[in-house]
């Protein structure tokens, strides 16, 4: 059987470029088309590399494991430990299921000329066989992780927020709200809202506790003082919920907040922090709602 190396690169070029992306579409990485090329020719180097030499290195599970650590390194840059391990494993999971694809199409359509050596199969089946189980298994891989993401169990309905204002800082369990969509009408800044008891070693007294007036544009009760260092950072907020067509919110611009999501920490510098007058919930289980695009 006659092998041609060029069309052995481009297809491993094209699978793991799909891979690569599909992966990065899963995770909801932003990514740079030229990256993805340089990863998905190491991989493909690698590949023609086992076939045409007789060095046993090529075959060796751990070169493997460094290459898939390389490859996803090259294409996404993470900035940590974890979510290298993170991006690594669904990148081996979006493999796993591209090769079986691939076999089953294999299987089906039964080449005559098929070999495989150091875990690279080949064979005289065409490009169009390896772009058909590309589509089926991305379709398969996308689709079966959203709806798994739709099954958000009740932890990852609940974060760990940190707010800074003016250098103080306070910690406060905030629930992740997919109907959150306030935005700042000037700016377009989302909004976290903060029930105003949980701000209250934070934010002066004063302010919190003449919300309504300040929102009328009553502020004699505020310290002059006062009035110096937060008028400028206080906000407006409209807002429509089930009990208000046309209710207003007062808000205050934050430093920054953090957001603890599963192994990353999550910053974020332009927010508005909406100050609610009363209780979230009952029971005490949160402090305050962020839309879910914040996790992104």
């Amino acid at each position: 059987m006659t092998i041609y190396l060029d069309v052995v690169i481009l297809e491993n070029l094209i699978m793991n470029s799909i891979i690569i992306y599909v992966t990065a579409i899963i995770m909801k990485l932003k990514i740079k088309h030229i990256k993805i090329i340089i990863s998905s020719l190491i991989g493909a180097i690698y590949s023609v590399a086992s076939y045409i030499t007789n060095v046993l290195i090529y075959s060796n599970f751990f070169l493997k494991i460094i290459l898939s650590i390389v490859m996803v390194y090259i294409a996404f840059t993470p900035n940590n430990i974890k979510t290298l391990i993170k991006q690594t494993t669904i990148f081996y999971l979006t493999s796993f299921l591209f090769g079986g694809v691939a076999f089953a199409l294999i299987y089906v359509i039964k080449p005559q000329d098929i070999l495989m050596k150091n875990g690279l199969f080949l064979g005289t089946y065409p490009l169009k066989t390896v772009f058909l189980g590309a589509i089926i298994a991305s379709i398969i891989i996308i689709v079966g992780f959203k709806i798994v993401k739709t099954k958000i169990n009740k932890k990852d309905c609940f974060k760990n927020v940190k707010i800074k204002i003016l250098s103080k800082e306070i910690n406060i369990k905030v629930m992740v709200d997919t109907g959150n969509l306030l935005k700042e009408p000037i700016t377009g800044a989302p909004v976290i809202i903060v029930e105003n008891t949980a701000l209250e070693n934070i934010l002066p007294k004063e302010i919190l506790n003449n919300l309504e007036a300040i929102l009328g544009g009553d502020f004699e009760k505020i310290p002059e003082e006062i009035k110096n260092i937060y008028i400028s950072k206080l906000k407006l907020i409209p807002y429509s919920s089930l009990g208000k067509q046309n209710g207003m919110l007062l808000g205050i611009k934050a430093e920054q907040i953090e957001i603890e999501n599963d192994d990353e920490t999550i910053k974020k510098d332009n927010i508005i922090v909406g100050i609610y007058n009363k209780s979230l919930t009952k029971r005490g289980e949160y402090n305050g709602l962020i839309g879910i695009e914040m996790l992104n």
